[in-house]
């Protein structure tokens, strides 16, 4: 039996409970950022490092303490288990301890830790936490958008597109510059402009930009937290036939899909 949808006081009860530990896992990931750390390559040829490992270790006790009953789906545990994910449809947590390792290991500082709540197929909260940047964005459906820097909150907000035409953001280490080109035929783009990890999605929460086509394997994990800011701030996330991106998919493959604010580009 599925359980009750979360209120809006709960979300935002739950939201504010995972700053800290977003925080926390950040710090772990910053110290070893700073030091000669080791890549080893896991079973499917991605690069892992010991700060994936060490922040997981920190998000996932807290999670189980923050809410028991709540199932947890983590990058790096799944692939400790082979790969093998038995997938959620009523409620479950999404982790990513390290989003953007190729970020992390060439040290351009753009690598996010990402914790996300999954409900009914959508994420209905997100935090997404770039310790090197000290840029943490956070949102819960129907309840708050906030990004906080400098140790300042401010609310954030999709915008509209500018007259001048769209900001367009990339993958920087996933670009398929061919594909990109095609889907933006007949738009107008006043810009084009690279990032890494979930803050590709966090930017356009934060009215910094427009779209983000991905084009390429994502899995759920990567990008479940940034999507959840995104609609909280008024965007959207949606498959290249239009239908909003769902959650708690076999495998937990993502199709590809467009990230936009306020105005539909597709």
């Amino acid at each position: 039996m599925a359980p009750e949808p979360l209120s809006r006081q709960d979300l935002l009860s739950l939201l504010e409970a995972l700053l800290p530990v977003v925080r926390e896992a950040g710090e772990v990931v910053r110290e070893i950022y700073a030091t000669d750390f080791e890549v080893r390559d896991k079973a499917d040829a991605s690069p892992v490092t010991l700060a994936d490992e060490r922040a997981e270790a920190v998000i996932l006790p807290a999670l189980a303490r923050l809410a028991p009953k709540i199932p947890i789906i983590s990058e790096e545990a799944a692939a400790a288990a082979g790969g093998v994910v038995t997938p959620y449809s009523a409620r479950f947590w999404l982790v990513d301890p390290l989003d953007g390792t190729k970020e992390f290991i060439s040290r351009n500082g753009e690598f996010t830790v990402n914790i996300a709540l999954i409900e009914r197929n959508r994420p209905v909260l997100g935090v997404v936490y770039a310790p090197a940047l000290d840029r943490l964005f956070a949102g819960a459906e129907g309840a708050a958008a906030f990004a906080e820097e400098q140790g300042v909150r401010r609310a954030i907000h999709a915008r509209r597109v500018p007259a001048e035409g769209l900001t367009v953001v990339a993958s920087r280490s996933h670009g398929d510059a061919e594909a990109l080109d095609r889907f933006l035929v007949g738009r107008r783009v006043a810009r084009l402009t690279g990032a890494g990890s979930s803050l590709k999605l966090c930017i356009i929460a934060a009215g910094e930009a427009d779209l983000y086509p991905r084009f390429g394997r994502t899995m759920e994990w990567d990008i479940a937290a940034g999507d959840a800011v995104l609609r909280a701030a008024g965007g959207r996330v949606r498959t290249m036939d239009g239908e909003p991106l769902r959650y708690g998919k076999v495998n937990l493959d993502n199709p590809h899909f467009y990230a936009t604010g306020l105005d539909s580009t597709g």
